[in-house]
This record gives structure tokens, C-alpha cells and sequence, in this order.
């Protein structure tokens, strides 16, 4: 039976990328597909379905954050970094949204992303005593859509239908996803905060960071590119939280990093050398180690860095509260770390 146009890959497509191992028993298996690319963009590395399209969902931030500055909204510092962010609520965070919103001269309603309760617990319980109730600067998008309400002020555009797909803005942060990735968008739909969400190849969004990641070190690239991975390497907490994976991964690797709902993440290093990963379940608690592995095998990265942070940001399998297991590489990925420990 054909592939529906309209369908991620499938099963049958993909190959186990890690496992869950509990007590020596191995109770889940994470199936899906990943893909390396060269700082040139030749593909290094190739498991599953690396063509078919996937909806990127919040990897594609800092792209939206790329169309709203060149649409002139002069982010500067975090304020990047949270554009591209998806944050999880704390003080700091909600701190910079709000000063993003003044700036636009606009407020906290006018955003069209849900309200939330932060997943940062002080924020949270601030939000508590202070009778706030949800907020959506506590939504995890809240950066995002603060950048596009500004983008409309500086432009004159209707701020109510910013998320319609034929918005000015949203007509440009297709042009710019289409550009960065080297392809079609096949499909558009509606994201977790209501904005436009597109489906592309993991081949074409690894081909995405890999320019992004590239562009402070080359004059020929476009500065706002150089300005938002410049950013979120300076401002990681903003991207995520303290203590979040992404957040370690570019505060102690320097590498950018991008998780996305559903088993998305895409990271690249400052010479281009990019990783994107799709886990078909949806579950998201193995990408980075599968991501870092996938980058040291081919040599991106040096593996006793990578070996390092993975202790900080694999979470253990625990029995009563104490370790009782691991999430473990799936045959392919160890497959290639071997192979690169004996070259």
C-alpha cells in the first residue's frame, strides 16, 4: 500500500534508533529516523526514512524567528534566543516576553497562544499565590508569537489574523523555511500554539541548521542567521530552561540544538555538520542521546565531550527511586559508534 502524500513514514520505513532497558529486560523500543550531514550537506549518515516529510514542529522557531527579524523586529540578546525558544515558563522567561510585547507596544491578550501553568515550578507557584491563574507568557511559545505580534507593529499588519497561513508574515516564514531547507514545504498544518506548522524532510531540516549554524563564520551568510545562532549559543536558558537538554548541549558543546514535539530534534555544530531525528512514537526521551552518538560516530564531535553530557541529560530508569535500568543505543547507532571507536 502507497504512502499517503499526507503521512509521515512508516514503521516498515524506519529502524530502532534506541531501546528501554529495565531490570536486563528491554520493555520499548523507540523506532524512527535519523539523518547526518557533512558541514558541505552531503549525507553522512542515513537510517530510516530520511525523505519523506515530518512536521518539524518547533525546530522550525528559530526559521519563524529569522522571517520576523527580517520583517524588522529588532530582537536583540535573549530576546533571539527566546524567539526560538520553547521555554519552560520560568520568571526570567515570561521577564523577557513581557519586555518584548512593551516594546511592540502591545499586550499579554492580544498573543493567540493558549495560556498555560510554566513548567518551572517557582513560576509556577508564583502564579498560585499571586491569584495570576494560567498565563500565556508561561506558554513555551509565548517568545515566538511575541516576535510575530512585533513583526506586524513594525509593518502595519493586522495583528488578529497573524497565524492565518495568508498573513504577510506567515507568507514570508514559508519563503524562509523553504530557502534554509532547499525544499518544498509538502504540507501545512496548525501547531500545539495555533501557528502554521510545516512538513519537511529531516534531510531538509538538518540542511537548515547546518546554515544556521555555519552563518557567524562565514561573511557571506546573512547576519540576522548569524545573529540568532550567535544568540542561542549566548542565551541557551532562554531556548529551554537551566538544566533542560538542549540548554546543556549548547552551553557545554556549543552546538545548536532544537527539540520539537513528537520525537523531533535537530542539532548542528559551528562547521555545519548537522543531525535530525524523527522517533515515530512521538516520545522524545531519546533523541540527544541518539543525536550526540550519531554526531561523535561521524566525527563532528569528540566522544568523550559527548559521553560527558550525555550523563547530565539521559534520564535513568528507576525502581523505588533508585537506577534500575537505562534508555540504551538501538543496534544501528551502536552499530556506528563502534565502527568509529576502532577507526
Amino acid at each position: 500500500m502507497p504512502l499517503n502524500s499526507h503521512a509521515t513514514f512508516t514503521v516498515e520505513s524506519a529502524v530502532e534508533l534506541a531501546v528501554v532497558e529495565r531490570s536486563g529486560f528491554i520493555e520499548s523500543r523507540h523506532i524512527g529516523s535519523a539523518v547526518v550531514l557533512a558541514g558541505d550537506g552531503t549525507v553522512v549518515t542515513e537510517l530510516g526514512d530520511i525523505t519523506t516529510p515530518i512536521y518539524a514542529r518547533s525546530t522550525l522557531k528559530p526559521l519563524q524567528a529569522l522571517a520576523s527579524m527580517q520583517s524588522g523586529v529588532p530582537l536583540r540578546g535573549a530576546q533571539v534566543a527566546i524567539a526560538c525558544g520553547s521555554h519552560v515558563g520560568s520568571l526570567d522567561h515570561m521577564d523577557v516576553v513581557e519586555g518584548m510585547l512593551k516594546a511592540a507596544g502591545v499586550k499579554e491578550e492580544q498573543l493567540q497562544c493558549p495560556a498555560a501553568w510554566p513548567e518551572d515550578e517557582t513560576a509556577r507557584d508564583w502564579l498560585v499565590r499571586s491569584d495570576h491563574g494560567k498565563s500565556k507568557l508561561a506558554f513555551n511559545c509565548s517568545g515566538k508569537h511575541a516576535a510575530f505580534l512585533w513583526a506586524c507593529t513594525e509593518n502595519g499588519w493586522d495583528t488578529r489574523s497573524y497565524l492565518e497561513p495568508n498573513h504577510p508574515l506567515q507568507q514570508r516564514i514559508r519563503s524562509v523555511i523553504e530557502e534554509y531547507c532547499g525544499e518544498r514545504i509538502a504540507h501545512l498544518g496548525i501547531d500545539g500554539c495555533g501557528a502554521p506548522v510545516a512538513a519537511v524532510s529531516l534531510t531538509g531540516l538538518a540542511r537548515a541548521f547546518s546554515k544556521l549554524a555555519k552563518a557567524p563564520g562565514d561573511h557571506n551568510s546573512n547576519a540576522r542567521a548569524a545573529t540568532i545562532a550567535t544568540s542561542m549559543l549566548d542565551y541557551p536558558w532562554a531556548v529551554q530552561g537551566r538544566g533542560g537538554a538542549n540548554t546543556i548541549v549548547m552551553d557545554e558543546l556549543g552546538i545548536l540544538a532544537k527539540i520539537g514535539a513528537e520525537g523531533v530534534l535537530v542539532m548542528a555544530t559551528p562547521t555545519g555538520a548537522s543531525v535530525a531525528i524523527k522517533i515515530l512514537d512521538g516520545n522524545i526521551r531519546a533523541t540527544t542521546l541518539v543525536g550526540l552518538t550519531l554526531l561523535a560516530a561521524a566525527g563532528a564531535v569528540e566522544i568523550p565531550e559527548v559521553a560527558s553530557v550525555l550523563e547530565k541529560v539521559v534520564d535513568p530508569v528507576l525502581g523505588g527511586g533508585r537506577p534500575v535500568g537505562k534508555i540504551r543505543l538501538g543496534s544501528a547507532v551502536s552499530a556506528l559508534l563502534d565502527s568509529a571507536l576502532l577507526d
